[in-house]
């Protein structure tokens, strides 16, 4: 009879990165599960005291207007998001199988320095682009004539137009990372289903959507599922735009979250929707480890 021993050697390497991870994730994890059952506010912080309120943060949660409308509009710029980022980053993976050596290594040095730019200096670079006045974007479009004269636009104090920037925004920092993986998983796509649609009279377009999209739909499938975590949290990019304006209608659940929490500091409650927000990111990334594991079982 076989009997397997413990590896100790290998138990006592992965002791440190375990300790590490319950004590930065763990222990503030059960930190604002509690503060989300308690009423801690401002007053908490200088006197350390607060109350146990039950589930009172979550009923009132759960029976705000706020809270759904910042839930739909994430919704909304989850949805846009990752759609327009996975269509222009599938376009721009085909579009590097069809370059030469050297234009296909100039554009993905392009998209990894567009990648590579930080939230904070990427937004900063947007808000001076459609700044009204001086913004380049604006005087671009006159001079180009197509909407008019928009050189005095309030880009950013309209909520459609806010919409547009940010939406511009995030998708210019999410496609590179979908073009270079989807063109690295297309680089590894077995010619001759091609060549055989081809032959059979396919053209580009009818061949690229019904021979090659089916092919990369695992490597699609878990990107897609990734982006909806990414955009689902997304922040930085609107509070340095917009703040959530105007009058909260850029406001996603990340931005309502810091208002009632760090705004407001109405802590226990901010606790209760990030908790809420957690359990929703949790569920997209169970569906990103089945998609993981059945890739796995292929």
């Amino acid at each position: 009879m076989i009997t397997h021993r413990p590896n100790t050697a290998r138990t006592m390497m992965l002791a440190p990165a375990a300790i590490t991870l319950t004590v930065l994730v763990g222990l503030p994890l059960i930190m604002l599960i509690v503060a989300s059952f308690t009423d801690f506010n401002a007053r908490s912080l200088f006197t350390g005291t607060f109350e146990p309120v039950g589930f009172r943060q979550y009923a009132a949660l759960f029976s705000s207007g706020p809270f759904y409308h910042a839930l739909g509009i994430t919704i909304l710029f989850t949805a846009s998001l990752v759609v327009g980022s996975m269509l222009i980053g599938m376009g721009a993976a085909q579009l590097m199988t069809k370059l030469g050596p050297v234009p296909r290594t100039a554009m993905m040095v392009t998209l990894v320095m567009a990648w590579a730019l930080p939230n904070v200096a990427s937004s900063l670079i947007f808000r001076w682009m459609f700044q009204p006045g001086y913004g380049i974007a604006g005087t671009t479009l006159s001079a180009l004539g197509l909407f008019g004269d928009v050189r005095d636009t309030a880009w950013l104090a309209s909520a459609p137009t806010a919409f547009v920037v940010i939406w511009l925004l995030v998708v210019w920092q999410a496609v590179p990372y979908i073009a270079i993986t989807t063109h690295a998983a297309q680089s590894q796509l077995d010619p001759s289903f091609a060549e055989a649609a081809a032959l059979d009279g396919a053209g580009r377009l009818r061949t690229y959507w019904q021979v090659t999209v089916p092919l990369l739909a695992p490597h699609l499938g878990t990107i897609c599922i990734l982006s909806c975590i990414w955009d689902f949290n997304i922040f930085n990019q609107i509070w340095l735009l917009t703040q959530g304006g105007p009058d909260s209608q850029t406001a996603t659940i990340g931005v309502y979250t810091y208002r009632q929490a760090f705004v407001g500091f109405r802590i226990g409650e901010g606790s209760a929707i990030s908790v809420v927000t957690m359990v929703i990111l949790f569920v997209l990334t169970l569906a990103y480890l089945r998609r993981l594991a059945s890739e796995h079982d292929r």
